[in-house]
């Protein structure tokens, strides 16, 4: 973790970014987190509110962007890496590393969702430290 965050408990028990990349439980709840933050970013340009999805074809294609697709093994499904991206983006913000706020800002002011989230992986990577 960065200097000054904390992690919620639970999360501690990743030694490593690979471990955190293949979580299915942090996948699950990363898949809700990335659609909540994606939705409160659409509200916010449309001045409305606005629940919505993100296809994993264009997490797939954000983790490929950040430079995240070497941490997975050769055949991976893209549903695999959809899962990983929201897996790590979950983690940041468990970790107190990237805030809900930065995460909504991140994708929000980028016209391109691949690129804004690409970005937000990027600096998630960068922030979490493990112990």
């Amino acid at each position: 973790m960065a200097k000054g965050c904390r992690a919620l408990c639970f999360a501690w028990t990743r030694r490593n970014l690979n471990e955190v990349l293949i979580d299915h439980a942090l996948a699950s709840l990363g898949d809700a987190y990335v659609n909540f933050i994606y939705s409160l970013a659409i509200s916010n340009r449309k001045g409305s509110p606005l629940g919505t999805k993100v296809k994993g074809s264009v997490l797939a294609e954000a983790l490929r962007k950040a430079g995240l697709r070497e941490c997975f093994p050769s055949r991976m499904s893209r549903h695999d890496l959809a899962d990983g991206a929201e897996a790590l983006i979950v983690y940041g913000w468990l970790s107190r590393c990237v805030s809900l706020d930065e995460s909504v800002a991140m994708i929000g002011m980028k016209s391109d969702l691949v690129e804004g989230l690409s970005e937000l992986l990027a600096k998630t990577k960068r922030q979490i430290t493990f112990p």
